[in-house]
């Protein structure tokens, strides 16, 4: 299906009273801010950015080894980036699709399937032991067909996965609308796997465990300089009021300006939109059928990705992947008319059933794309700074075994996650300003053409293809 882009007048009545701030992060359970720092100290292990990465890397330091006197150092509150934006879509997978592992890593992949879902279980294992009220559920995930050639995909998708042992149901049209009821949709593809979760209540409950745990938790912190203190072994964590005196330095500062400079060849910062809709009446949910929570998505380029809370609202995000010149990153860049306009029409043409719905909230996120879709890590200052950066939209579940892979190279071990070719290897770097932005913004429009043209993809499509080279959100 191709979507109309110009949004109808009872589209843009639906946006009339929304709240230009991430619904998640709305919350009265929301935790007090802990004080900024404003001392000099010394540390075992710094962790700089409070979103999942940097969570699960504080909190399992510290289950390794009680004794670690951790510091978590986070620019803003706790999950205030894309730990508490986006779509709650918590995946198995660590290599963003089965096709991608197989076309990058294919002697790994039966590997990274096994790790990935036991990355999966002990985030649930987490959730459990410290009762962390988060809405979590292995609810599984749809993936839509909206065109017969995306049809044709998840068939030869299933074929491989079976191959790996891995189980995805294939409906038909009939089967797919009695799941969830859009005249969108020409059939589907289940994986049961993936889970569903309130990211920023997971964020806060993870914050909780690490204070338990004797973390040291300063926000309103912003890290300004890394500095190596070569006599001592030892790095010196710069802020505006104090600084930390550390062993070791583990960055998770996802999309935000990279500390090492030369990072930012490797991510692309990229602005995701979303909305959210007000509680659905018991007749509107009938209208849709939807009587699961499943993570819905389509298969296109430009894609749409969608949940449903426990409260019967519909989160509905994606399609608009945008790239602003100069790795631009801002508050200002969160809110863009223009995108919630378009998501709104197309949430309408999905399903015209709920026309005269409306939307409470609508934000938007920056998300760290790289060039191979996944995580990718590395090391500096003598091995003493570690980074995971690049999660390409699949952080949320994917953080966790990000966080391990870090803390094992800070370590210097040797461990079955660090001899991955996966950990070995890096993305290739995108090109710097002046030359990224057109590129970038050639590969969108020539992915929206794919989308329009039954996922025919023109020559630059098919030459990143065959260098393994991609843009994704």
């Amino acid at each position: 299906m191709i979507f109309s882009n110009t949004p109808r007048p009872e589209s843009l009545a639906s946006l009339a009273d929304v709240k230009f701030t991430p619904y998640w992060l709305d919350d009265p359970t929301k935790p007090e801010p802990a004080s900024p720092l404003t001392e000099n100290i010394k540390a075992d292990l710094v962790v700089i950015g409070a979103g999942f990465t940097g969570l699960w890397a504080a909190l399992t330091a510290k289950q390794n080894d009680p004794a670690r006197d951790v510091v978590l150092l986070e620019a803003g509150e706790t999950a205030i980036g894309a730990s508490g934006r986006n779509g709650g879509f918590v995946s198995a997978s660590l290599t963003h699709s089965l096709q991608n592992g197989l076309n990058r890593w294919p002697k790994e992949m039966s590997k990274l399937i096994e790790l990935g879902k036991k990355n999966l279980d002990g985030i649930e294992e987490t959730i459990k032991r410290f009762n962390i009220d988060c809405d979590y559920i292995r609810s599984g995930e749809l993936n839509l067909a909206l065109e017969p050639y995306q049809m044709d995909g998840m068939k030869e998708e299933q074929a491989t996965a079976s191959e790996y042992g891995e189980e995805y149901i294939l409906y038909d049209q009939g089967q797919m609308r009695a799941i969830v009821n859009s005249p969108t949709y020409i059939g589907g593809s289940l994986n049961r796997a993936n889970g569903m979760v309130n990211p920023a209540r997971l964020a806060w409950g993870l914050r909780r465990a690490c204070l338990e745990f004797g973390v040291r938790l300063f926000e309103g912190t912003q890290v300004t300089a890394l500095e190596e203190k070569r006599d001592a072994e030892r790095v010196i964590v710069k802020t505006p009021h104090g600084q930390v005196e550390s062993k070791c330095v583990a960055l998770a500062t996802n999309a935000f300006p990279p500390l090492l400079k030369h990072l930012s060849f490797y991510v692309v910062p990229v602005y995701d939109y979303v909305l959210m809709t007000e509680p659905l009446s018991r007749e509107q949910r009938n209208s849709i059928g939807w009587h699961g929570r499943e993570g819905l998505s389509d298969s296109g380029n430009q894609f749409h990705y969608y949940q449903i809370t426990s409260d019967g609202r519909i989160l509905w995000g994606g399609y608009d992947a945008i790239y602003y010149r100069n790795n631009e990153v801002s508050p200002h860049l969160e809110n863009r008319p223009a995108s919630f306009a378009r998501l709104a029409e197309h949430f309408f043409q999905t399903f015209p059933q709920l026309t005269g719905l409306r939307f409470t909230h609508a934000w938007g996120g920056v998300i760290d794309t790289c060039s191979r879709y996944t995580a990718f890590w590395g090391k500096a200052m003598r091995g003493k700074v570690a980074y995971a950066l690049g999660y390409t939209g699949l952080g949320v579940g994917a953080s966790r075994f990000g966080a391990q892979v870090m803390l094992d190279l800070l370590d210097d071990k040797k461990t079955e996650l660090t001899e991955l070719q996966m950990v070995k290897s890096k993305p290739f770097p995108f090109p710097p300003e002046p030359f990224r932005s057109p590129i970038v913004n050639f590969t969108r429009w020539s992915l929206n053409r794919a989308d329009d043209n039954g996922g025919e993809r023109n020559l630059w499509l098919k030459v990143l293809d065959a260098l393994g080279l991609g843009f994704d959100s």
